[in-house]
């Protein structure tokens, strides 16, 4: 008997050799099916019907009299009194955030693009013709119950 021989006269070498190739198999099938379970679903531009239906879903209270949705449809304002409510698009879904009118209107929007800035992130959104802020969302008058 060899150094490499184990109990029964196998090689200990072979043997490795058979359980590597049999783990590197059952890894790369569990690869596999991970990336099939894993591929994200596209997530549509926001159109108007969108916007109000996920308004809804994220800020059932609130009631904004004025929206604007982004030039690329990734995100979108809505304004309701002094709050802005703030969606834009991250990774497979929509994130949703309040801030205060005073700091999304004095934003400044560069080559097209318009970075606010929240608690915990800072979306960018797409400016048409590079006009911050969108008349729309300026003009909205409050509401006095």
């Amino acid at each position: 008997m060899s150094q490499n021989d184990g109990e029964g006269g196998v090689s200990l070498d072979k043997a490795m050799l058979i359980q590597l190739i049999g783990s590197a198999i059952a890894i790369s099938v569990l690869v596999g099916i991970a990336a099939l379970a894993g591929i994200a679903r596209p997530t549509p531009a926001l159109d108007a019907a969108g916007l109000t239906a996920l308004l809804a879903q994220e800020f059932p209270d609130r009631h904004p009299t004025a929206t604007w949705i982004s030039a690329d449809g990734c995100g979108a304002l809505a304004r309701d009194g002094d709050t802005v409510l703030v969606l834009w698009k991250r990774g497979d879904g929509y994130v949703a955030r309040d801030l205060a009118w005073p700091v999304v209107a004095a934003a400044q929007s560069k080559n097209g693009r318009l970075v606010l800035k929240t608690g915990d992130a800072a979306p960018v959104l797409a400016v048409a013709d590079n006009v911050w802020p969108p008349q729309a969302l300026v003009a909205q008058k409050e509401c006095v119950a």
